[in-house]
């Protein structure tokens, strides 16, 4: 268990020298505080596209062809995919580029995004469109209320299910709420990124492979991953509550490399805030977490609350949680308390009277 410490986390500070760079850059970018995006997506542009150019043109096996593998899979998945997936997950929600540039706003979901496993349009669809819009509550179609959260077997049909019906959940939630638009640009992403991987699987099946297939499925575990420790410790009483059913993560190098991704409580609450402003909101509006009992790490990120509730390692995340408001005396208080947000939620039960009235008394006795 932790006090709450000076926040580390990045926030925007106004260069005092502006770089010719800069400079081109906010003639077409919306938010100069944008500028890290526009690098990244340069880096990504030079580096990653022609890498994936030559795993189709190399002949295949030799060493040169392995070489580029090897460098196109470590640029992928380790040196980029968490910076790009969360500059996608900004750009979603805050357009990048200008109204006069809007083209450009194309750029990412469908020429890098696929390098990436995204098919073009579904994050969107996925995260602003339905998400968001359901809070991870019974519409949701990735919501993690029905499964035990500290549950390794919960997570396996968590990610299977969104790994081979994810897109037909996601269309059947556009239909039933009469969404088309979504529903189209759901449906369209997903279908020819399918197709564009038979036809290039008839090009070079092996290319494909490395270069879309494998960056596909590692993406889809990452964000479901991702969403799941997001969203692992929920308030049964207050399951709609920002507060109740999402964590915060702070002072962590994750913070610094994917954009203060760690504040989910905070996105949740206010989606379009700008990533630099999440530390300083987090600050200002404390008091709302402690009235909350809002659940608060210091040090670790997403992947550690995941890896440790796999393990059931609770005195991990009790050495790690932020005791605002000095609710709890012990570390074994803490771990209690935890294990009470774990358990699952059935959609059904939430109706119920009863189930209410079940929940607070194990919770007064706990």
């Amino acid at each position: 268990m932790k006090g709450l410490t000076a926040i580390t986390d990045p926030v925007y500070t106004k260069p005092e020298h502006e770089t010719a760079f800069a400079r081109l850059s906010k003639k077409f970018i919306r938010d100069e505080r944008d500028l890290p995006f526009m690098k990244l997506t340069l880096q990504i542009t030079f580096t990653l596209i022609p890498l994936a150019v030559l795993v189709y043109l190399l002949p295949v096996g030799g060493v040169a062809w392995w070489a580029a593998v090897v460098a196109f899979q470590f640029l992928n998945n380790v040196t980029f995919k968490g910076p790009f997936g969360l500059m996608l997950h900004c750009t979603s929600h805050r357009a990048f580029f200008k109204k006069e540039y809007d083209f450009m706003n194309h750029y990412l979901p469908w020429v890098i995004a696929p390098l990436f496993g995204h098919s073009p349009e579904t994050y969107y669809a996925h995260h602003i469109g339905m998400h968001h819009a359901e809070n991870n509550l019974e519409d949701d179609e990735s919501s993690t209320m029905p499964y035990r959260r500290d549950s390794l077997r919960g997570f396996v049909h968590y990610f299977g299910v969104f790994l081979f019906s994810g897109i037909y959940h996601l269309a059947n939630y556009f239909f039933r709420k009469k969404r088309k638009r979504l529903l189209y640009r759901s449906v369209r992403g997903e279908l020819l990124f399918i197709a564009f991987c038979i036809a290039m699987s008839f090009v070079n099946w092996q290319a494909t492979l490395v270069v879309f297939i494998i960056p596909f499925v590692l993406f889809r575990l990452v964000a479901m991953l991702g969403n799941w420790a997001q969203h692992a410790f929920i308030d049964p009483l207050d399951p709609g509550n920002d507060y109740k059913n999402s964590i915060t993560c702070i002072n962590t190098k994750y913070n610094h490399k994917c954009w203060n991704d760690g504040y989910h409580i905070s996105h949740h609450e206010k989606q379009s805030m700008h990533w630099t402003e999440h530390p300083t909101y987090f600050s200002q509006t404390l008091d709302k977490y402690i009235q909350n009992d809002a659940i608060v790490f210091d040090g670790i990120h997403f992947l550690h609350v995941f890896a440790y509730l796999m393990r059931k390692r609770y005195d991990l995340l009790a050495r790690h949680f932020v005791n605002i408001g000095d609710r709890f005396t012990t570390d074994e208080e803490v771990i209690d308390f935890l294990k009470s947000r774990t358990h699952k939620i059935p959609f059904a039960a939430l109706a119920q009277p009863q189930y209410a009235k079940a929940v607070k008394t194990a919770q007064q006795r706990a």
